[in-house]
């Protein structure tokens, strides 16, 4: 069990927005999208994930906690667990909580998210790979987002960043025939000169991406050979249409201005609730369907298991734990078998 005295609170910075992004535009054409929605609203869900672990990494270093990230998720193969500690694999689920309303109430009173459900996914938790003694680690994200048109004008003009993009159709992105995408050409409408990225893959799958300076009006060859690409982003909000094309995908691709979408995260604050290894989870869970109204979401989109957050074990607990592990190791008397063994 845990209480308001076990949450931590982690300060939020915007590199942690920055390398959540990064993830989130490198990860575009592997992950699968179990949640639904929009492309964009897809993006800030990774992002704001990664911005998370980010995070969690960050507190164990400084806390002194050793852990291990050889086994995170590589772009390619989604689902996977993050963070290792004392050998035990761990995996953050985390939650993004953006109504102004809700974050004010959390922030007076942190203890409101003990009445919220700790949730995995259930195909996640029935998938192949796991091991009784992995970890869940669950978090909140409180941080607002400038997803409307609106809302993205009005950061702009009060000066806050953004990061726009807009997600290829799957033409693009995922090719039936993996050939290279001869001739492919930018065009920009807008008044003044502007750069955008362009990411994809190339012969071997690799990510690559592409830098360009489109001068108004004019058809700009792209020198770099792409066998797929994923998105565009511009380094500011077009203010005329953007078009790419390539002879072999047919008729060119158009971008009006209101088809770019902000994947930025404007983060206040994070908060680590709790945990629970896969098999204490699997013993105190119980079925939410799709559909569900929770603390988190109006509507859940996929079905869940779901604990009470208050049932989880503080995560002090387990950091003493990996610290002494730690400690073992270095005098000699570590245990391996030990470290491997049952957390409860």
């Amino acid at each position: 069990m845990i209480t308001a005295s076990d949450l931590i609170h982690l300060p939020y910075t915007p590199d942690l927005t920055e390398g959540g992004i990064a993830y989130a535009c490198r990860s575009l054409a592997y992950t699968y999208d179990r949640m639904g929605g929009a492309p964009p609203d897809r993006l800030r869900r990774i992002a704001a994930g990664v911005a998370v672990e980010l995070a969690f990494r960050r507190h164990l270093a400084a806390q002194e906690v050793a852990f291990d990230v050889l086994g995170a998720t590589p772009f390619t193969a989604p689902d996977r667990y993050d963070v290792s500690l004392g050998g035990h694999r761990c995996d953050i689920k985390s939650f993004l909580i953006t109504h102004r309303d809700q974050i004010r109430q959390i922030r007076a009173h942190p203890e409101l998210v003990l009445d919220a459900p700790a949730l995995v996914p259930l195909d996640q938790f029935t998938s192949e790979g796991h091991h009784s003694q992995d970890i869940y680690t669950f978090a909140f994200l409180l941080g607002l987002t400038a997803a409307s048109q609106g809302d993205l004008r009005r950061a702009i003009d009060a000066g806050k960043p953004a990061f726009l993009i807009h997600a290829l159709a799957e033409t693009w992105a995922r090719p039936k025939l993996w050939l290279p995408l001869e001739d492919l050409a930018l065009k920009s409408e807008c008044a003044s000169p502007i750069r955008v990225e362009i990411g994809g893959m190339d012969g071997g799958r690799a990510f690559v991406t592409s830098r360009i300076e489109l001068p108004p009006k004019t058809r700009i060859a792209i020198g770099e050979t792409f066998h797929s690409l994923a998105y565009i982003h511009p380094e500011r909000l077009p203010d005329a249409r953007i078009g790419i094309h390539c002879p072999r995908l047919g008729e060119a691709t158009i971008l009006h201005t209101h088809e770019w979408g902000n994947i930025w995260v404007y983060g206040m604050d994070i908060l680590l609730a709790g945990w629970l290894t896969h098999e204490a989870f699997r013993r105190k869970a119980h079925v939410l369907p799709v559909g569900s109204r929770t603390f988190q979401y109006a509507r859940t989109r996929t079905k869940n298991l779901a604990v009470p957050m208050a049932n989880l074990q503080p995560l002090g607990g387990l950091f003493e734990r990996v610290r002494a592990w730690g400690k073992e190791r270095e005098s000699g008397e570590y245990d391996h078998r030990a470290g491997q063994g049952n957390l409860g």
